[in-house]
């Protein structure tokens, strides 16, 4: 009978506490629960939290938000893992207060029990048992006074609600009572988990002459203008040994020319595997001073983690083992039908041998976090085994919790859900393939405001070596304009592959998201200086998410305007998040207008939820300026036209609105 307390829907949670929910460090959690017991006494509560090797717990309170309904919030400083829990007990005071109230405004006379009650409970404030007193002198006067039926009612009932005296009782409560909730799961990442702007490049692109491979020290080069884009993450696709065995020439072709490098997925040659560069980048020594070059720069390497081999990979001859066998006993290349890999084996989780492979692939792991890498994107997660991952992303959490796992998965919800829920930092998502101002809206509404939220890190990409959208196959600048703007301002963490800058966009076929000539198959060497490049707008709307981190780094306070020209998105983005009935006025805002048809002028009024901006109570015009174009308009109520010319201008706006106070 010691726990009275029914505690319930708790948020946030991830299957019930099954899985931790993620925040970065610095991070305030909101946290709510429903809190009630038998009876009419009224209840208390509050959440304790600590890092998970920590001895003692820190404490927040609640506040009561509806019937039964309590929130609050707290903050964690340091990157780890961490738990908390709700605590909820019966507030005797308060209760007894309410129904003192209640009988004092019904008129009843006789109230000299009701004021012993109290003066007891604050007694047994004063006094609790093998607890210093907190505040003694102020309850036992209280209490004296209560007991003193020389003052009228109404003041007697004055002193039960001071506001001094309520104070103190709710900050040493009594808590004879207090039920704990079951202890619920958080992990707390750095803060580029949250926010982090990526680019892609292959470095032997870099310095190539489109015949040879360039190296790390000529890709060195590259470093400061990657940089002076305002990118801070470069991720680089696997940096290993290729294998020559089915060898894969321009365009996918199965007749490679001998000066055609290979796809890099094909790991491994008699060069080495999985912890070998290849030779023609370089040595492990070029690696680091590239690594070195890079953090000089400003920018963080992410390499690729791909769990597969080519036929030369020494794990073939090493470990057979660890491979799938087909009945003629020979081994099994990957295949996504239509698509043919035979240039490329997987690994096989029903292996005899999983511990041997899975300490390998640990081991992997460990090598590049020794030599400073501390950011993975991992190659198609989804086809290796979820148990895996849960544990050897513990297992590298449990050392070096600053590292950072994105899951290039782009499978089914469930899947590409559940890598999150058992580890991954951030995710791919379906961005590429939402277009329409519906498909975005409703994406974005289940990522930022439905239960992923609270666990699933999206990374939007407008495209990748494997995927050019139709969206961007005319060419026009416009198209990936805008959709750098979506990624950039939707989501805080998103990236491009190398490129895009350029406008590159012909398919390799009608009907086909592969490049022609893609660089997965081909040296790509690039003239970046050229005057049709968008490298200044990109440059602008990194620059924008760096001086507005308040706004652009948080997923869950976009919200989604009306308009009356669907070919118009509307959204904006708050500081402190986004505003909840009855909750705090936003300090500053973003307001993001786009146009999703790239090739005609669009215009229309735009219909502004003024409360969600703070400008609900506000009569006056104000000012919305646009970040991209350094250019001004006053604006009156909540709906105002907007006319957007891909052909003359650049297709979006992002406006800066500075809310007026007084």
């Amino acid at each position: 009978m010691k726990h009275r307390i029914q505690i319930a829907s708790i948020t946030p949670a991830v299957d019930g506490g099954r899985y931790p929910v993620k925040t970065t460090v610095g991070r305030r959690v909101d946290v709510s629960a429903t809190l009630f017991r038998e009876g009419h006494a009224m209840v208390a509560a509050g959440v304790r939290y600590r890092r998970e090797d920590a001895t003692q717990w820190d404490e927040a309170p609640l506040r009561r938000t509806e019937q039964d309904g309590f929130a609050g919030s707290f903050e964690v400083d340091s990157v780890g893992s961490w738990v908390y829990e709700i605590i909820g007990w019966t507030d005797h005071y308060a209760s007894w207060l309410d129904g003192l109230v209640k009988k004092h405004r019904a008129g009843v006379a006789d109230l000299a029990l009701e004021f012993e009650q109290g003066a007891i409970l604050l007694e047994s404030h004063a006094k609790p048992a093998g607890v210093p007193s907190p505040a003694p002198e102020l309850l036992e006067q209280a209490a004296q006074r209560l007991r003193d039926s020389s003052l009228p009612t109404p003041a007697r009932v004055d002193v039960a609600r001071d506001e001094e005296l309520l104070a103190t009782l709710a900050r040493h409560p009594d808590r004879r009572d207090l039920t704990p909730s079951m202890t619920m799961p958080l992990w707390v990442d750095r803060e580029k988990a949250g926010f982090s702007a990526w680019y892609e490049f292959f470095p032997r692109s870099i310095g190539s002459d489109g015949t040879s491979s360039g190296t790390f020290r000529q890709a060195e080069a590259r470093l400061p203008e990657v940089a002076a884009m305002g990118f801070d993450v470069l991720y680089l696709p696997p940096i290993h040994p290729i294998g020559t065995s089915h060898r894969k020439g321009p365009n996918n072709t199965l007749n490679p020319g001998p000066d055609d490098p290979g796809v890099p997925w094909a790991i491994g040659s008699e060069a080495g595997g999985h912890m070998s560069v290849h030779p023609d980048l370089g040595t492990l020594e070029d690696f680091d001073h590239f690594l070195a070059a890079a953090e000089a720069s400003g920018l963080e390497i992410a390499l690729d983690y791909a769990i597969q081999c080519s036929p030369d990979h020494p794990w073939v001859t090493e470990h057979p083992e660890w491979f799938d066998h087909k009945p003629d006993g020979s081994i099994a290349y990957a295949e996504n039908p239509p698509k043919k890999y035979q240039d490329i084996y997987p690994i096989s989780f029903d292996t005899p041998d999983l511990d041997g492979l899975i300490a390998e692939l640990k081991r992997i792991l460990e090598f590049w976090i020794a030599r400073g890498v501390k950011i993975f994107r991992v190659d198609n997660p989804h086809t290796k085994a979820v148990p895996f991952w849960e544990w050897v992303i513990a297992e590298i959490h449990a050392s070096d919790p600053d590292v950072i796992f994105l899951a290039e998965a782009f499978t089914k919800p469930h899947m590409m859900q559940q890598l999150a829920k058992v580890g991954f930092t951030q995710s791919y998502t379906y961005f590429t393939w939402r277009n329409t101002r519906w498909e975005l809206e409703t994406y974005l509404t289940e990522l930022a405001h439905g239960p992923m939220a609270n666990y699933y890190r999206p990374n939007f990409w407008p495209n990748t070596p494997d995927i050019l959208h139709e969206y961007l196959q005319s060419g026009a600048p416009a198209a990936f304009k805008v959709r750098a703007t979506l990624a950039a301002t939707m989501s805080p963490n998103y990236g491009m592959y190398s490129g895009y800058e350029l406008l590159e966009h012909v398919p390799v076929r009608p009907g086909s998201e592969e490049y022609l000539n893609s660089e997965k198959y081909a040296y790509r060497p690039r003239n970046f200086d050229v005057d049709h490049s968008i490298a200044p707008f990109i440059t602008r709307l990194n620059e924008i998410r760096r001086s507005n981190p308040e706004m652009l780094s948080d997923l869950t306070n976009i919200w989604f305007h009306g308009c009356d020209n669907e070919q118009l998105i509307v959204y904006s983005k708050t500081a402190g998040g986004r505003r909840l009935p009855n909750g705090p006025v936003p300090t500053d805002a973003l307001l993001v207008v786009a146009n999703l048809d790239p090739h005609n002028v669009q215009q229309g009024f735009v219909h502004l939820d003024l409360w969600q901006l703070g400008l609900d109570t506000f009569e006056g015009p104000y000012l919305v300026h646009d970040l991209i174009r350094d250019t001004s308009w006053t604006w009156h109520g909540s709906s105002n036209w907007i006319r957007l010319d891909p052909h003359h201008e650049d297709p979006v706006h992002v406006f800066r609105i500075r809310v007026p106070h007084g």
